[in-house]
């Protein structure tokens, strides 16, 4: 009996009897503006979105539709939005302000003005300018730090602190009362009483104010006078010095005051 043996196929007849690969997603082509390049066997980017395969121009609208306003609403729907987007972004700061402000006070209370006063700041850097929601918490934070300032004994602070709340509310009469004691701290007598006397303005009953004008206006009009003698000790140095050259001093010059009016007129005297 005869043993037939199969015959062996070879490494290329099996190749060709192989069923033929069918393309896949994993092959793609790339076209630059001067070449064309077929990937294949994943070679590519094995599915992540490439440049090529997407713009930026759609990019910037997904950025768009992240930050709430679809571009494909009308041009009166996207303003409101934006509206929207201020008045939540101002809101945010006024809150933000106000639990600094807080804060301030706190330490205030405590007698830690240092502290305190770089609160009132940060409260100031977050509170949104110009918007009236928050002209009253930024008066209230300089105000504030006028009030550590002269804590402090570092009285000009405490009038350019208390003159930022005025300008934002001219009526603020604490401002007004606190600047009057600063200005009065400096000698400047003249200017508390104003300041005291614009208090009364808005408070005609004010007993504190009252009573700082009849306590400053002798020391007032004392200043007045020792400022006019020095003056006129001034020119008195000045007259002789250009006087002397003629044999004549200021003594020759005597000042008359007028008592209805308070003026003074000069006569020459031998």
């Amino acid at each position: 009996m005869v043993m037939i043996q199969p015959e062996e196929e070879n490494e290329e007849t099996v190749l060709q009897n192989l069923p033929k690969p069918q393309p896949t997603a994993s092959t793609s082509k790339t076209t630059t503006s001067d070449t064309t390049t077929t990937k294949e066997n994943g070679s590519d980017s094995d599915g992540f979105e490439t440049a090529s395969e997407r713009g930026v121009s759609d990019n910037e609208e997904e950025d768009i539709v992240n930050k709430g306003i679809n571009p494909e609403n009308s041009a009166e729907d996207q303003q409101q939005q934006r509206t929207q987007n201020d008045a939540e972004l101002v809101q945010r700061g006024v809150e933000e302000g106000n639990e600094a402000k807080l804060e301030g006070n706190r330490l205030f209370g405590n007698g830690q003005y240092e502290e305190a006063l770089l609160q009132y700041e940060l409260a100031l850097q977050v509170a949104p300018q110009d918007v009236p929601s928050s002209v009253e918490l930024r008066s209230i934070c300089h105000f504030n730090r006028g009030v550590c300032f002269l804590r402090l004994g570092k009285y000009e602070d405490t009038i350019k602190e208390c003159s930022r709340a005025l300008e934002l509310n001219p009526s603020y009469m604490k401002a007004l009362v606190r600047r009057g004691e600063a200005q009065e701290k400096l000698e400047h007598f003249e200017e508390a009483i104003a300041d005291m006397k614009k208090t009364l303005e808005f408070d005609p009953s004010n007993d504190q104010a009252k009573k700082t004008i009849r306590r400053l206006e002798p020391l007032a009009a004392e200043k007045r006078e020792k400022m006019k003698e020095e003056m006129i000790g001034k020119l008195k140095e000045m007259g002789n010095s250009l006087l002397g050259r003629f044999g004549m001093s200021v003594d020759n010059f005597k000042a008359v005051q007028d008592p209805n009016t308070g003026s003074y007129s000069i006569s020459f005297q031998r």
